[in-house]
């Protein structure tokens, strides 16, 4: 029997670093990027267990769910946190950000997510990267759901510790995640003694055997078909041109947004301009049952529900008008609605976006 997912002849070591190098051409990064063989949290624990100690303090921005996560990992390496958080509903300020530095000028570490898949706001960090950079604080950045919907400068923006993963607007799979790290940020793991070693969470390990080895020989066997579909999702963002990329997810967003509204569903992220481009979120009484009717009739439309919200991804080829159409005409079945008014709006503003 044969398959194409099988009998792979093994993924070598400069292949592995020609994709190394597309990630680090994604982010326009001349820092060192390691691939990581794992969902985006792998690199994410990594970074903090690696950059924060006993003795340390932490900035850590909490605008969603996984802010609460990594104020825990923080903590368990024995920091200081200090939490500024928002409603999820907004985004974060720099000021909000400059204020809490100036109030602790202990803070060596900060911790943002770019941009909230699950409560689809997104947080100005270029703006707060500036003031890290001037206060000096080591700046971590969760970009897992912006990276191929929006903006991503993490040198221009100085960010120290920028991680990705394929799964949202790249279109692909979760298994495989990557982070680019600053001199800066090698430093300071270094001089940590209790960064991990011999570990699969150690980023030192792989500086020390891959990177300053020469990226000749692997530390171990890599996820092959994972390396595959990252080198797939690159090579399709690079043929399409990551702006037209990012402006279809732009314009995925504007025309559900637009279409919710005519259907009377109010955006969960109030100010447009903080709404993420990755990810449209709807306030909806009785979400749950709302998304359950409208996948019965849609069972394609990029729907799931969450408390009193609904959320419409713009994932990859989800970022297309077809996909937004189906989400609302579903939404508009399962609420009893007629949808052409929705249909007309979504497709204005999607004109508008893209034009």
């Amino acid at each position: 029997m044969t398959h194409p997912l099988l009998d792979l002849p093994p993924l070598t070591a400069e292949h592995f670093a020609s994709i190394e190098q597309g990630v680090a051409d994604l982010l326009s990064t001349r820092q060192d990027v390691v691939i990581t063989q794992g969902e985006a949290l792998l690199p994410l624990e990594g970074c903090i267990r690696s950059g924060a100690r006993p003795g340390s303090t932490a900035l850590n921005v909490v605008t969603g769910p996984y802010g609460t996560t990594f104020g825990n990992w923080l903590r368990d390496c024995g920091a200081g946190v200090v939490d500024l958080a928002v409603p999820f509903d907004t985004a974060v300020t720099a000021e909000q950000v400059d204020r809490a530095l100036a109030e602790h000028p202990r803070i060596d570490f900060v911790s943002l997510v770019h941009a909230e898949a699950a409560t689809g706001n997104t947080n100005p960090v270029a703006e707060i990267g500036e003031v890290v950079r001037a206060h000096g604080a080591l700046f971590m950045l969760d970009a897992v759901a912006s990276v191929g919907a929006e903006p991503l400068l993490p040198d221009a923006w100085g960010v120290d510790l920028c991680v990705i993963g394929a799964q949202k607007a790249m279109g692909g799979p979760a298994g495989v995640s990557a982070v680019s790290v600053s001199d800066r940020a090698w430093a300071r793991f270094a001089e940590n003694p209790a960064a991990p070693r011999r570990s699969y969470l150690s980023l030192l390990d792989w500086k020390e055997r891959w990177i300053d080895a020469g990226r000749t020989a692997l530390p171990h066997a890599p996820a092959q078909l994972e390396m595959l579909a990252l080198e797939a999702c690159l090579d399709r963002i690079a043929a399409e041109g990551l702006s037209t990329v990012m402006t279809r997810h732009r314009a995925a967003a504007a025309a559900t947004r637009a279409g919710a509204q005519a259907l009377g569903i109010a955006p969960y992220v109030i100010r447009p301009e903080e709404a993420a481009p990755v990810a449209t979120t709807l306030r909806v009484p009785q979400a749950t049952a709302v998304a359950s009717k409208a996948l019965a009739a849609s069972p394609a439309a990029p729907l799931s529900a969450a408390g009193e919200m609904i959320r419409v991804n713009h994932y990859g080829r989800a970022a297309s008008p077809e996909a937004v159409l189906t989400s609302l005409t579903a939404l508009a079945s399962a609420l009893g609605t007629d949808p052409a008014g929705a249909v007309a709006a979504a497709e204005a503003a999607w004109s508008e976006t893209v034009h």
